[in-house]
């Protein structure tokens, strides 16, 4: 039997308010028939507004749905209101052995997908095809280098934009050049306020520079380099080399919309290892991203890691059993470890923005320059968070010191996890208690 998920968990899965709404009038036993739990998976039948009731089936896995509703949301209301009752009611859906048919082949066609693609038929011909991407991102960067120094000549305040054409156009230059991470920075200078300015051309222009001179570089930073040029490995390449196994506690999660996708990034922290992963997910308009996993508890799974200098980013290879809740709030640390921490991983990786950190006995308080966390011997400013997460985590402080899990940078402290003094986990960001 799975362990049953909370219910702040399951809406936090909802793509809208509209389909919390909706799942929560499917949330009873009524609408429900032949529901069942077993390998993985839950499923039933809903009766809607036809003869034929919805087939619903969820694996627990991703999570993945599929449900035979029109709805053009993901999940569906269904899916929604069935993982809801479950939550809610261990009676109302009874473990069984098997699956239906119409849920066992939905399942079994899943399985058969998941598994490893085979080799390229023809390698010679992949090493052209990087070649000759590798030469026009070097193109590229070259071009992006001119760029970034025709700018510092005409002066910041010049209106006439980068070399006449503006960020927006040598983002599309970068673009055509193979190379999205330089597109990504370009864009984003038109949008970093006067104080920001010149750190973000130094940096771009430190990464076109080291793309330059590439071969010159220790293969660490040289992996990390063309990391953030945008050369991404395969995760089925990444999953075939090297993993890290352990028991990973899940640290929290975060969703942004970066308008037409919703970027769910996700947390975790090695039990034996202390070794923490950043998973990333993409969700599609009206579909919520497909990674879950429920803030505060165990996984014992398999990672493989993005290579570079400090590798954060990872895959989630095979699981070894259910999720199970953590024993209480995870070990901290102070704010002054935390920014020393954040320090080393800026010296490994100069790009670096933010390092995860979780913080010991730390107080919200509101100051008239705005929040902050501290721990009566430092304080960070609270950066990136809406109003109800600092309202959410004074409310679970209630003035005493907590455990508070985030991302530790230069710009300050954005908070996505809160730990009470009896170790329960509550989520800033993406719906609540878990």
């Amino acid at each position: 039997m799975e362990e049953r998920w909370s219910t702040e968990h399951v809406l936090s899965l909802a793509p809208d308010a509209a389909a919390r709404k909706a799942a929560g009038e499917l949330s009873s036993p009524a609408p429900w028939s032949r529901t069942g739990c077993g390998q993985g998976a839950l499923w039933g039948l809903c009766q809607g507004g036809g003869s034929t009731p919805y087939r619903t089936v969820i694996e627990f896995t991703a999570p993945a749905y599929q449900c035979s509703c029109p709805s053009r949301k993901f999940p569906c209301k269904h899916a929604l209101g069935l993982l809801l009752l479950w939550s809610g009611d261990r009676q109302a859906v009874p473990a069984a052995a098997e699956p239906p048919d119409w849920a066992g082949a939905w399942l079994a066609g899943r399985r058969q997908r998941a598994e490893p693609p085979a080799a390229p038929a023809d390698p010679a011909a992949a090493r052209r095809r990087a070649d000759r991407r590798a030469a026009k991102v070097a193109a590229g960067a070259a071009e992006l280098h001119l760029r970034l120094a025709d700018r510092v000549r005409r002066g910041l305040a010049d209106p006439g934009g980068a070399a006449g054409g503006g960020w927006p156009e040598v983002a599309a230059r970068m673009v055509d050049a193979q190379a999205p991470g330089l597109a990504s920075r370009a864009r984003e200078l038109d949008h970093l306020p006067a104080d920001g300015q010149l750190a973000g051309y130094a940096l771009l222009h430190l990464l076109a520079a080291a793309y330059e001179r590439i071969g010159e570089l220790p293969e660490p930073l040289a992996r990390t380099v063309r990391a953030r040029v945008g050369f991404t490995t395969d995760s089925a390449e990444l999953l075939a080399g090297p993993t890290v196994r352990d028991h990973w506690l899940v640290l929290g999660s975060r969703d942004v919309l970066d308008d037409p996708l919703t970027t769910r990034r996700l947390w975790l922290r090695g039990a034996k290892t202390g070794r923490p992963a950043l998973l990333l997910s993409y969700g599609r308009p009206g579909q919520a991203p497909e990674l879950s996993l429920p803030t505060g508890w165990l996984l014992e799974a398999e990672l493989a890691f993005q290579p570079g200098a400090q590798p954060l980013r990872a895959v989630l290879g095979p699981r070894h059993g259910s999720p199970t809740p953590a024993p209480g709030a995870p070990r901290a640390e102070p704010v002054a470890a935390a920014l020393a921490r954040y320090g080393e991983a800026v010296a490994a990786d100069p790009w670096t923005e933010s390092w995860p950190a979780v913080l010991r006995e730390v107080r919200p308080v509101a100051t008239a320059s705005g929040w902050q966390l501290t721990d009566r011997q430092h304080a960070l400013p609270l950066h990136d968070a809406p109003e109800r997460a600092l309202w959410r985590l004074a409310a679970v402080s209630g003035g005493r010191p907590v455990t508070v899990f985030g991302d530790c940078g230069h710009r300050g402290f954005t908070p996505v996890t809160v730990w009470d003094e009896q170790g329960r986990a509550t989520g800033l960001t993406t719906g609540g208690a878990a």
